[in-house]
């Protein structure tokens, strides 16, 4: 397999700007593009600040309703630090921080209802 890294993914929402305003402005990702496609077309393009790979804020695939998709995990090295951050600028995190033996994490939604994991990956014991 010739296949070397996950470049990108889609995740469905309405407004493009409200989404982008959250995952920028809320979350803290780094906006790479934001730009005009074609007729009523735009590519709005996320990241954390130094990852390979983005996340792309889409309106155009009808198989892809908004708030459909659930699951998407974002790794932070200061769990608690974002959660009270967060929850300071009115995100919603039901069920606070959880605890399990591979990490932390707590759960929100975007705008849109997408599903998103907060989580901190625990430290492998070494070998």
């Amino acid at each position: 397999m010739s296949v070397t890294a996950v470049q990108l993914f889609s995740l469905p929402v309405t407004d493009q700007d409200r989404a982008r305003d959250f995952y920028v402005d809320v979350l803290g990702l780094e906006l790479v593009n934001d730009a005009e496609t074609g007729p009523d077309m735009r590519w709005v393009q996320v990241r954390p600040r130094g990852a390979a790979t983005s996340i792309t804020l889409v309106t155009w695939f009808d198989t892809m309703p908004a708030g459909s998709v659930r699951g998407t995990v974002l790794e932070t090295d200061d769990l608690d630090g974002e959660a009270a951050r967060l929850a300071g600028l009115g995100v919603a995190l039901p069920g606070g921080v959880q605890e399990a033996p591979w990490g932390r994490w707590v759960e929100l939604t975007d705008p849109d209802g997408n599903g998103i994991v907060l989580q901190a990956t625990a430290d492998s014991p070494a070998a």
